[in-house]
């Protein structure tokens, strides 16, 4: 008579169960952890709760200007040159008699893409070799990678982009590479630093030890234990970047007309700041909050992911 406890389709199929109850089990307890993490950070730092409203608010109005923007961003009705705010353009018209709401709407679109890929390259490249150059500390590696984030950095940052703006013209995409040029050594500086201190960690000596390769070392030890001070650097270059693609449109050699740009809206109606300051009263509102809500949330991930803090 066969045993039902050995049968091995029996076995198999309770195996399986079991299995699948454990991942279950796991899925609701994952969801309840991040429930609570979520609802300690709203509780714990209410000012980064405001900033993260604010900013999904911003990532909303980018991605569905299309859809909200009442005209075209490029748009020009000719019979209502620099419209006070009220009726169809609830923000007034520009010089040229385009809606300001609208171009508000796209060049937050602008911004987005503008900060989203510098601070995703940029961050890419400079934890990686921020990475490398920590793992390897005090060898040729380190020295090599450090002396050329010391050039970046010796270089002032507003003459470094005009230069590369200058040279490659205006554009979002080299925007986005002098932008990217600018951010990468503070990436490099934080990674390398908790790479040195990630190094010399047991769990880090124990995968030496049982023979793991530096490759896996750096990828299953090294870029995840990092996590929690790039979220903050991440949320402040996220700032920095929208206000230096501003200031460089409004220099003139960031992104070109008649492209919506915040800093060009600025650039635009600082000639008429006397007769009509709307042109420059809501680019340089949105703007303001924008970089304001950005460097609120990364304080408040600073507080929030710091062991030393009671919560």
């Amino acid at each position: 008579m066969t045993d039902i406890s050995t049968a091995p389709g029996l076995a198999e199929d309770a195996t399986t169960t079991t299995t699948t109850a454990a991942d279950g089990a796991r899925k609701p307890q994952k969801q309840r952890k991040e429930g609570r993490t979520v609802g300690r950070f709203i509780r714990t730092q209410p000012l980064g709760a405001i900033a993260l409203l604010l900013i999904a608010i911003f990532v909303v109005a980018a991605v569905f200007a299309p859809l909200i923007a009442p005209f075209s961003p490029t748009e020009q009705f000719r019979a209502h040159f620099s419209d006070a705010p009220g009726g169809d353009f609830i923000m007034g018209t520009d010089h040229l008699g385009r809606d300001i709401f609208s171009r508000i709407l796209y060049g937050a679109r602008t911004s987005l893409i503008v900060s989203v890929v510098t601070v995703v390259v940029a961050g890419t490249i400079g934890t990686v070799l921020g990475t490398i150059s920590g793992f390897f500390g005090g060898r040729w590696v380190d020295t090599v990678f450090q002396r050329i984030m010391d050039t970046l950095m010796a270089i002032p940052g507003l003459v470094l982009l005009l230069f590369i703006a200058a040279l490659l013209g205006a554009s979002v995409r080299n925007t986005i590479i002098a932008l990217s040029l600018l951010v990468i050594p503070a990436f490099n500086r934080v990674a390398r630093g908790e790479m040195l201190r990630i190094r010399e960690e047991p769990y880090v000596e124990a995968a030496k030890v049982n023979g793991c390769s530096t490759l896996r070392i750096l990828v299953k030890h090294g870029l995840p234990n990092q996590a929690a001070p790039l979220m903050v650097i991440a949320s402040l270059m996220f700032a920095i970047v929208i206000i230096a693609e501003a200031s460089l449109s409004f220099l003139g050699i960031g992104t070109p007309p008649p492209t919506a740009s915040w800093g060009l809206m600025l650039s635009d109606g600082r000639q008429y700041m006397e007769t009509a300051p709307w042109m420059v009263v809501y680019p340089g509102a949105v703007l303001t909050v924008a970089v304001l809500a950005f460097n609120l949330l990364g304080d408040a991930l600073r507080d929030f992911l710091d062991p030393k803090r009671s919560r």
